[in-house]
């Protein structure tokens, strides 16, 4: 019974600030801290979607996850399929390097990054955001695929072959159907990991002014505040409806043909 009691007291301190933007959201009064809420309203959604500043970011970020979800899905894709069978020198050291972008605190890997695109004289922009969403993304999309390959049937493939298939045909109709659920899962996780990065974006944006970024120069814009609790909200929307997707799409893995079943 106290372990029920404390994890559920552990989920409602977690989701209890999110409960707060959200009911602030909708409150009627400009001020933050006026509780209780005066009335409800969604007159601030149409403030904050009309503000070029607030479209500006939204649209940035969502650029930005895109291209670094699409670079990770295939990259992660290919690491996948290059470790997930062969065993050779240094496959545990390649596989460290793949996790470490998203192991390390992100401080560590924001001040890598920018150390290493100063070193090759490349400046701070979109280019080098997209670079440093993809080194972790990279990982989410690894650790989906190289699961459901190792839960595939290496005979699919050899069955494969034994019918005349190349290996492109292979791939297409036998192992892409076994990992369709695996990479959509994966890049949902990515663009939502993606979308709301502040602390690598912090170190590669330079002048440029992400959603997350944008909700941190908020923070010291008190007038402001109704509308950065919509934005705020219309974020965790955005990063929790993948990763619930993502959970539904891949609890039946274990169901999946070629793995034992």
């Amino acid at each position: 019974m106290w372990l029920k009691i404390a994890a559920w007291g552990g989920l409602v301190f977690l989701h209890f600030p999110i409960f707060i933007i959200l009911m602030y959201a909708f409150n009627t009064e400009e001020s933050a801290f006026s509780f209780p809420p005066k009335g409800f309203t969604l007159h601030w959604f149409s403030v904050a979607f009309a503000r070029e500043d607030v479209l500006e970011a939204i649209g940035l970020s969502l650029q930005i996850a895109c291209i670094a979800t699409a670079i990770a899905m295939v990259l992660g894709t290919l690491a996948a399929a290059a470790l997930y069978r062969r065993d050779f020198f240094g496959k545990q050291s390649i596989t460290l390097m793949m996790i470490l972008p998203i192991a390390l605190p992100g401080i560590i890997t924001g001040l890598a990054l920018l150390s290493a695109f100063k070193s090759i004289g490349l400046e701070p922009g979109v280019l080098t955001i997209v670079i440093g969403h993809a080194t972790f993304c990279v990982v989410i999309v690894f650790n989906n695929v190289v699961a459901r390959f190792r839960r595939t049937s290496h005979s699919l493939i050899e069955a494969s072959m034994d019918l005349g298939a190349d290996g492109w045909q292979t791939f297409r109709y036998v192992m892409l159907p076994n990992l369709s659920s695996a990479l959509l899962a994966g890049g949902m996780l990515a663009f939502a990991l993606s979308f709301d990065e502040l602390i690598v974006t912090t170190f590669t944006a330079g002048h440029e002014q992400p959603l997350p970024l944008w909700l941190l120069n908020q923070l010291t814009r008190p007038r402001d505040v109704p509308v950065t609790n919509v934005v705020a909200l219309m974020v965790m929307l955005v990063t929790m409806i993948p990763v619930l997707l993502a959970y539904l799409i891949t609890r039946g893995g274990d169901d999946v043909a070629g793995s034992g079943k």
